[in-house]
């Protein structure tokens, strides 16, 4: 029986394509789903990456979001393989810019929505009518607490996740009756290199020269002095955590339009859906303050 059989009775083996699988969230979920008799095909967006999870034993194409030649070259290159059927994509894997709006160049902007949005909008379409003719499909994408919740200083990563809840819900729509479904898992903390890389790419980004040129200089050098000590999140939780919703999005025959992970996911959805945009703003400035 070769890989596009189960190990179980003759039912074709499910296939997923993940992005972002060189560490946390997206290597989890390529291992998970492995696991439970799913074709895996594992993507990074390096190369040395894509070797390391070949070593692994994945099916493994380079895709950076930020590359469309790479992204569509990955996705012709997986479909000829599977002979054209995809059973799930996880779109995954994103970075954050921090700093405030003012701060944030527009070609910093340009590239942030490229990795967080645009290129899930390209494969995305690259795998649709893949989907259609097969009748039947899961798109489940990588959302964040950041997605519903609009915080200081986080305002480039945010704008990108409210932008990807919107198209979600709007492609979620326009599939309905198709049998491919939509599903947006929203995590809070989580245990990644997510924090480690947002500060390179502050430094990046802003630096040393747009912190003192900056009216937050004092709000920032607190802020990073606080991200560089690593402080342990008390809601923060491990990569399975995601993993475990994700595994309903792509196994159960209704999945949820909205996973959301972590207390201080729940309590905010709640929290949006109960108090005036005056309130909210009253707690999530105390929210701000604190972490100053």
């Amino acid at each position: 029986m070769d890989g596009s059989q189960a190990a179980k009775g003759d039912r074709p083996q499910r296939i997923i394509l993940i992005t972002g699988c060189s560490s946390g969230i997206g290597a989890a979920a390529a291992h998970t789903l492995r696991g439970r008799d799913w074709r895996v095909f594992a993507t990074a967006r390096n190369q040395d990456d894509v070797e390391r999870l070949k070593d692994a034993g994945f099916e493994s194409f380079r895709l950076d979001y930020q590359d469309e030649a790479s992204i569509l070259a990955a996705a012709e290159a997986i479909l000829e393989r599977t002979g054209g059927r995809l059973d799930a994509l996880f779109n995954n894997g994103a970075y954050a810019v921090p700093g405030a709006l003012e701060d944030i160049p527009s070609d910093a902007m340009r590239g942030l929505f490229e990795a967080n949005f645009l290129g899930w909008h390209t494969l995305t379409r690259a795998v649709l009518p893949h989907m259609r003719r097969q009748g039947h499909g899961r798109i489940v994408q990588c959302s964040s607490i950041l997605g519903f919740i609009g915080m200081p200083f986080r305002g480039a990563y945010n704008a990108s996740k409210f932008a990807l809840e919107g198209y979600s819900d709007t492609l979620r729509l326009e599939l309905a009756g198709t049998g491919i479904h939509v599903s947006l898992i929203e995590p809070g903390p989580i245990a990644t290199r997510f924090t480690e890389n947002a500060l390179s790419n502050f430094d990046r980004v802003i630096g040393e020269a747009g912190v003192a040129a900056s009216p937050y200089r004092d709000v920032y050098e607190k802020r990073l002095a606080r991200m560089r000590a690593g402080e342990p999140s008390p809601f923060k939780l491990p990569a399975r955590a995601v993993v475990k919703h994700l595994v309903h999005a792509v196994e159960q025959p209704r999945p949820k339009a909205r996973y959301r992970v972590t207390v201080p996911t729940t309590v905010m959805a709640i929290a949006k859906r109960l108090l005036t945009s005056r309130g909210l703003d009253r707690v999530l400035g105390r929210a701000a303050k604190s972490e100053e």
